[in-house]
């Protein structure tokens, strides 16, 4: 969500006036996410938003100082479309049971939470919300119709991690695709038409070379936050792709290929003024191990480790060390 939202949010509540939040600010409301789902969906949206009144302005500054402090998290939104149903029921056949109390209230709900479970609202909530509340972090609608009469969604407070895509390959166009899937915002890099275009990434920003190699890859300035996948056809680029992404410094860069192909890009890379440090930055070959051959199989293994990558860099201190005791390597 755009801060510039949830500013004219505070604003009109604090005047006494219904804010407009749009599907456009929270597409886990929008008509194509909520396909099929009778209970969610820009209708719920217009009714939460009415709803809100300036108690609920706690909530919404503190999704600010989220953004302003670069905090894993996230605005809540607990949908009730069943009030009776909501409370009432206290427990399924699956999940243990939290109490003998369902939902708080038979309301729907603006909530803050992150990635240190932290919950801020209006109202107070029962340990079954909190529950659900909390699990927001996991996407836009974890726990959707898991009980009766009430459904969630979120919306997060951060921006996508940007990928940069060295390459148009097979296995870059599978990269791009699952990339895109789990949130990335894809960014695909080659010089030929025919490996560059729509029809093999529909879904990235696409950016055009000249001169048949990639000698205007300096032009392009990267963000230290940036990740880069080094995946040239053929190789051909690779280190020059690599001292672009270690020249500008970003947070991730990995590169395919094998250990003698490595060595040659080490010597060329080296002789164009990285240093070894800055060379060992390189995660080779990208991706995690477990066999991956085909475009499709490296693929899975290069997202995966995307994946890894970027909620070790999001978690604040504490969830970081939570994380890596569960991967078991704590």
């Amino acid at each position: 969500m755009k801060r510039e939202v949830i500013e004219a949010v505070i604003e009109d509540l604090k005047a006494g006036n219904t804010p407009t939040i749009t599907v456009e600010d929270v597409p886990a409301f929008s008509e194509e996410a909520t396909a099929g789902d009778p209970h969610i969906g820009p209708e719920a949206l217009a009714a939460i938003v009415a709803s809100l009144t300036e108690a609920d302005v706690p909530t919404f500054e503190r999704a600010l100082r989220a953004m302003d402090e670069g905090d894993l998290a996230w605005l809540g939104f607990k949908v009730v479309y069943d009030p009776q149903a909501a409370v009432g029921n206290v427990d399924n056949e699956v999940t243990k049971k939290y109490g003998e109390q369902g939902s708080a209230d038979g309301e729907s709900l603006v909530f803050f939470c992150n990635d240190a479970k932290e919950i801020v609202s209006s109202r107070e909530l029962s340990p079954r919300d909190v529950f659900q509340a909390k699990d927001v972090t996991r996407g836009p609608s974890m726990h959707n119709d898991q009980f009766d009469g009430l459904t969630w969604a979120s919306e997060p407070l951060f921006g996508k991690v940007r990928v940069w895509l060295l390459g148009a390959s097979d296995a870059a166009v599978e990269v791009a695709s699952l990339a895109d899937q789990v949130g990335f915002h894809v960014v695909a890099v080659d010089y030929d038409p025919a490996f560059l275009n729509a029809e093999r990434f529909p879904n990235a920003e696409r950016i055009m070379l000249h001169g048949g190699n990639f000698s205007e890859l300096p032009n392009m300035p990267a963000r230290p936050e940036d990740y880069v996948c080094v995946l040239t056809r053929g190789h051909m680029f690779d280190p020059e792709s690599c001292i672009w992404a270690l020249q500008n410094g970003v947070h991730y860069v990995g590169m395919m290929g094998c250990a003698g192909k490595n060595s040659t890009v080490h010597d060329l890379v080296i002789n164009a003024g990285i240093t070894e440090a800055d060379w060992d930055r390189v995660k080779r070959p990208i991706g995690l191990k477990f066999g991956a051959k085909t475009p499709a199989e490296l693929a899975i293994a290069i997202v995966a480790e995307l994946v890894d990558v970027r909620y070790q860099q999001r978690y604040s201190d504490e969830a970081r060390a939570r994380h890596e005791k569960s991967l078991g390597r704590a």
